[in-house]
C-alpha cells in the first residue's frame, strides 16, 4: 500500500531527483573574472563561483555580474533573465551585500534603503536631480526568491563573503547584509548558507599574512587561489546545512576543510 508517509518520503526527494543545474546570481566576488581588473597581464582576479562545479556532481551556470547589487540585479532584469532560464528542480544560489550599501548624496543604481523590512522604502536622489523610490535588500531577495520557488526552483540564500579586513587575528564583524540574507531564509523557509562565517573560518585557519596573498588588487577581490578557498567554505556550509543540494557533493568537495559552524 502506498501510503502517506511512503508519499511523503517520495515528494521529499523529488527535488534531487530531478535536479539538473545550479544557478549562481551574485557580484563580483562570484563572477566569472571577478571585477575584471587584471593582475599580473596574464591572470585576472575571479570569483569563487568559478571554482564550485569542480565539487558538485551538476553542472554550474555562473550568472554573478560584478558591481551589482541585489537592488540593481533586479533593475538591470538579471533576475527576470534568470527566473526565466530556470527549470523545475535546479538549484539557484543567491549572495550579495558587497555593493548594497548606502551611497551618500547622489545614489548609484545599487544602494538599498536602510533596514530589514520588506515593506520599507527610501526616496533616493539622482545624478539628475530626479528622485526614485527604493526598497530595502529583503525586498529585492524576497521577491527573486519566491519568483524562483513558484517556477519550482530552489532558492539557497547565502550571505556575503568578507573582505581582507582583520581586527587581529580574526576578520572584522560582518555588515549588515549578513543578517538580512539570514532573516530573509528565515522568514520564507530557505535554506541558508552563511558563507561570511565558513570563509572566516578558512581564513582565519591559514591566518592573516597567507590570505593578503590571495587579494593582490584590492581588499575584496580575490585571486584565482583565493576564490577557491572561498567556494570550498560554501561547499562546506553547504555540507554542514539541510539541502538537499549538499547529496550532488562529490569526494573532492566532501574533502574541504573546516567543521560545521554551531
Amino acid at each position: 500500500m502506498f501510503t502517506l508517509t511512503a508519499a511523503a518520503t517520495v515528494f521529499s526527494v523529488i527535488p534531487s531527483i530531478l535536479a539538473q543545474t545550479v544557478w549562481l546570481a551574485g557580484d563580483s566576488t562570484m563572477a566569472e573574472g571577478g571585477d575584471g581588473a587584471a593582475l599580473d597581464g596574464t591572470t585576472c582576479n575571479t570569483g569563487w563561483g568559478q571554482y564550485l562545479s569542480q565539487y558538485l556532481n551538476l553542472p554550474v551556470t555562473n550568472k554573478a555580474v560584478a558591481g551589482t547589487s541585489a537592488r540593481s540585479f533586479t533593475s538591470l532584469g538579471l533576475f527576470a533573465s534568470l527566473i526565466d532560464d530556470v527549470k523545475s528542480g535546479d538549484y539557484v544560489v543567491i549572495e550579495f551585500g558587497h555593493n548594497d550599501g548606502s551611497a551618500g548624496a547622489i545614489d548609484n543604481g545599487d544602494e538599498d534603503a536602510v533596514g530589514d523590512a520588506y515593506n520599507l522604502t527610501a526616496t533616493v536622489t539622482e545624478a539628475d536631480g530626479s528622485t526614485e523610490v527604493i526598497h530595502s535588500f529583503n525586498f529585492y531577495i524576497t521577491n527573486a526568491a519566491l519568483s524562483l520557488t513558484a517556477k519550482g526552483a530552489i532558492p539557497i540564500i547565502s550571505s556575503q563573503t568578507p573582505d581582507n579586513i582583520w581586527d587581529g587575528n580574526v576578520l572584522a564583524a560582518p555588515s549588515r547584509f549578513v543578517p538580512y540574507a539570514q532573516e530573509v531564509a528565515g522568514n520564507n523557509s530557505l535554506v541558508y548558507i552563511d558563507h561570511y562565517d565558513y570563509v572566516a573560518q578558512a581564513y582565519e585557519a591559514l591566518g592573516e599574512t597567507t590570505v593578503d596573498t590571495f587579494y593582490p588588487v584590492d581588499h575584496l577581490h580575490t585571486s584565482p587561489t583565493g576564490a577557491n578557498v572561498v567556494a570550498e567554505a560554501f561547499v562546506r556550509g553547504l555540507l554542514c546545512s539541510e539541502s538537499p543540494l549538499k547529496n550532488f557533493v562529490n569526494s573532492a568537495g566532501q574533502a574541504v576543510p573546516s567543521e560545521c559552524s554551531e
